[in-house]
């Protein structure tokens, strides 16, 4: 069943489910309202007609006795209105009750006045009435009966049925239509969503987009889903662009290899004076080789952002790198300037990050160069070499990956290092720049200080 469906199933359940709640609270409330109306008509009867009913017999049964007839209280019910009215004259007495109900003993009580008035349902010839009993007033020891049919209250209560019947079923009916056409609305951006999704699985086309406009749930996932299909374009376009300059860069080291792997297997038992030549630059080149996997491996490593991040001492951790490329770099001079500073970082991922850039500036400064490395409190480490620079056309792509000016081509090295160092920057929150100097090159890591 489509979700459209089940909107439409939703909303006419809930319309039925209220109607039919109102429907049971409406129909004992009005019944019994009708039937405490009956019992009022019957009440007022018993009172103010049976009354006037009396005077005008009584009237009569003066003027008959003065002209010498005599006149009696009829017993028969005599109508009036919706209603009719019995007298019983005294005394009363238990037994047929002359065209109407028998007189009952209860009857006798209430008209020697032993008993309340009362009502009572009963059945005369086939037909339902409601009968209310009262003393007669004005008349002592006599009753009157008020009596009207139960049809009257009935045939009501079944026309508010039929009524209540065909409002709750029509309410339903019409409930699920709008529901159902309302859902067609304000699902057709989960429509888009799906469709775009089918697109995309079908085609492998991530360039898809979804435009809506609003703010609810609906819009917000959609908003969702495209900025998570900019990602994953991103990403998936990262991991391409990497492969591909991967490929490209382990193939020359790769052929090198093999091609001077070659020359020493040619002519077997002959001395070779390139042979120790080739093997040096084969291992030279097995080693930038092995450079270039371990950066990929760094670059894939701190790509998943997992981070082991504890308060880390950023002077004490420049001061080790710096110690540790001072042994290898003897041609060079590096010198530090490093104030106490306290950053929550991943230790290892920085020390990797600055170890990066205290590389670069030793590769760029000429023999019996300076290094210079600051530590300022406010998280920021700057690396000034006195280097060529980078020209300015360089610079936009320096933290590139596999970015190397035609300068450096003749350098060994990968250009991931500065990319490297980007990327762990950003993953702590700050940011890496480069400025050039009138001698040389300044490259700044900027990092949030622990508060």
């Amino acid at each position: 069943m489509t979700l459209r469906n089940r909107v439409a199933l939703a909303g006419g359940a809930v319309v039925f489910a209220a109607l039919l709640l109102a429907s049971l609270v409406i129909y004992p409330s009005l019944g019994a309202g009708l039937r405490r109306q009956s019992d009022d008509v019957l009440t007022s009867a018993a009172d103010r007609d049976a009354s006037q009913l009396l005077k005008d017999f009584k009237f009569k049964m003066e003027q008959m006795e003065r002209e010498g007839t005599r006149l009696t209280v009829p017993t028969s019910p005599v109508t009036v209105g919706s209603t009719q009215l019995q007298f019983v004259a005294p005394p009363v007495a238990a037994g047929p009750g002359g065209g109407f109900i028998p007189v009952s003993r209860h009857d006798v009580e209430v008209a020697l006045g032993k008993a309340p008035a009362y009502f009572q349902d009963a059945e005369y010839g086939g037909v339902r009435y409601r009968v209310y009993t009262a003393p007669l007033s004005g008349w002592d020891g006599a009753l009157v009966r008020a009596a009207i049919r139960q049809s009257v209250v009935t045939s009501t209560l079944d026309r508010l049925t039929v009524l209540l019947a065909v409002i709750t079923a029509g309410g339903t009916l019409l409930a699920a239509l709008g529901a159902r056409l309302l859902a067609g609305r304000v699902l057709r951006p989960v429509r888009q969503l799906t469709d775009t999704v089918e697109h995309i699985t079908a085609t492998q086309d991530l360039t898809a987009r979804i435009d809506v406009h609003g703010r609810d749930e609906i819009a917000r996932l959609a908003r969702s889903f495209t900025a998570m299909m900019a990602a994953v374009e991103e990403s998936v376009t990262a991991q391409r662009r990497l492969v591909s300059d991967a490929s490209h860069e382990l193939r020359t080291p790769l052929t090198s290899i093999t091609t001077n792997l070659e020359l020493l297997s040619e002519g077997p038992g002959v001395a070779d004076p390139q042979a120790p030549a080739l093997v040096e630059q084969a291992r030279t080149q097995t080693r930038e080789l092995r450079d270039l996997v371990n950066d990929l491996v760094e670059l894939a490593r701190h790509g998943q952002q997992h981070l082991h991040t504890e308060d880390t001492r950023l002077d004490l951790l420049a001061e080790r790198v710096v110690a540790r490329i001072a042994r290898r770099s003897p041609q060079v001079s590096l010198r530090t300037e490093l104030a106490q500073c306290l950053v929550h970082a991943d230790p290892d991922a920085l020390e990797r990050a600055i170890g990066n850039l205290v590389d670069n500036a030793v590769k760029w400064s000429p023999d019996g160069g300076q290094v210079l490395v600051r530590v300022a409190p406010d998280g920021t480490v700057t690396v000034t070499d006195q280097g060529p620079g980078i020209p300015e056309d360089d610079l936009p792509f320096v933290f590139d990956r596999f970015y190397r000016s035609p300068t450096a081509r003749s350098l060994p090295g990968s250009g991931l290092g500065l990319a490297i160092v980007k990327q762990v920057a950003e993953m702590h929150g700050g940011r890496v720049t480069a400025e050039p100097q009138e001698h040389g090159l300044c490259m700044r890591l900027c990092l949030p200080p622990t508060t």
